[in-house]
């Protein structure tokens, strides 16, 4: 049995990694430095806060749309954004934009660029935010 264990435990680690961190050519993970050339490149696009509206109170970055990934109505409301325009998704650590990003490529957009480490990679690297 503990022998079972050994073997089973690197094996799910490695499949839990692999799916939670895979990227698709219109979902990308970026740094904070490729996501804000990417946004200074692209004048039409939508940046997307996926946390709460207590979070995005507290600081976001500027022109952010905030939708909050865990409220019921998520899907619905980010299926009426233009799904041909770039997304810039973040939350506070990039584990919500992550999923969030994985649902906006199965609705169908485009180009969706994920921050890493989420707005508190962006704060520590001195970006500007605004409340």
């Amino acid at each position: 049995m503990i022998r079972l264990k050994s073997f089973l435990f690197p094996v799910l680690l490695f499949a839990v990694g692999t799916v939670c961190c895979q990227t698709t050519p219109n979902n990308k993970k970026v740094t904070v430095s490729e996501f804000e050339q990417l946004l200074k490149n692209n004048p039409e696009k939508i940046i997307l806060d996926v946390r709460t509206p207590g979070e995005f109170t507290q600081g976001h970055l500027s022109n952010a749309l905030n939708i909050d990934y865990t409220s019921a109505d998520f899907k619905t409301k980010v299926a009426g954004l233009d799904k041909t325009k770039p997304v810039f998704v973040y939350c506070a650590t990039g584990i919500r934009s992550t999923s969030a990003a994985k649902t906006l490529s199965q609705l169908g957009f485009e180009n969706i660029y994920n921050l890493s480490g989420g707005i508190q990679a962006w704060t520590r690297a001195n970006k500007p935010t605004e409340k």
